[in-house]
């Protein structure tokens, strides 16, 4: 059983987060201070994230730093923005659902927003590794490429205006499935109807939990942005800007 955390007098079971951006830099390991904060709230909390990407970045981003510590079972992982879910069995991580797309519901996904990249101007010569990835559940655009360093992708689009021109132009011909912003260069597109407020019903439902439980923090809570339907949900959302801010604001709710 854990205690939880509390914020501003309300109390907490479990606090979710966004992963890139929010507990570390995109595609970047989580920072030795943001992994000792991390496994202090894991003591004494349950904790999930949440993110659009794949399940090997959870592992290397967030697993990977945080070694072999005591408290796996109090953490939920839910890759390609909650359309996966992966929790620890006692002896390995497992996956408990993966809601996939079809084969012809990746390829036309694929064929469009690549359509609508290319249309826009948006379509790169210069990336770092590919820019569009089949993650099963999820397919994303990644204009600079899946590998691109930190600071080309934070010049690239630094106001969002690109992204959302994309994102809209798929939704506009995908109207059978969810096409929304993702990091900062990103755009995810899943089932429709499922996002990270599906993810997060799901957990509520698995975990016996209620709305009133959860705290999440997330840098993309901008209408479109893919934390945005969590905190539609009504759920105590923490808007931050990068993982200090994460840092800051979480060090006063686990440390007071």
């Amino acid at each position: 059983m854990v205690d939880g955390v509390t914020r501003d007098g309300k109390s907490y079971k479990l606090v979710m987060f966004d992963l890139d951006d929010t507990l570390a830099p995109s595609k970047t390991a989580m920072s030795d201070e943001m992994v000792e904060l991390f496994r202090e709230l894991l003591a004494t909390s349950l904790g999930c994230i949440i993110s659009g990407g794949q399940y090997g970045q959870f592992q290397s981003q967030v697993l990977d730093r945080l070694g072999d510590f005591p408290d796996k079972a109090n953490l939920h992982l839910m890759p390609t923005n909650g359309t996966r879910y992966v929790r620890w069995s006692g002896d390995d991580w497992e996956t408990v659902y993966a809601e996939d797309l079809s084969a012809e519901q990746k390829s036309l996904a694929m064929a469009v927003v690549e359509e609508g990249a290319r249309e826009l101007g948006l379509w790169e010569s210069k990336t770092w590794g590919p820019i569009l990835e089949d993650r099963g559940s999820q397919v994303t655009f990644s204009a600079l490429g899946q590998s691109a360093p930190v600071d080309a992708k934070a010049a690239w689009d630094p106001d969002g205006r690109k992204k959302e021109s994309l994102r809209a132009y798929a939704a506009a011909r995908l109207p059978e499935l969810e096409v929304r912003s993702g990091g900062s260069t990103s755009v995810d597109i899943t089932a429709k109807g499922i996002d990270k407020a599906f993810g997060a019903r799901r957990l509520m439902e698995i975990l016996g939990l209620g709305i009133d439980d959860i705290l999440f923090f997330g840098d993309r809570l901008d209408d479109g942005g893919n934390d945005r339907p969590v905190a539609d949900l009504g759920i105590d959302s923490v808007h931050v800007h990068g993982w200090e801010d994460t840092y800051t604001k979480l060090g006063a709710v686990v440390r007071g």
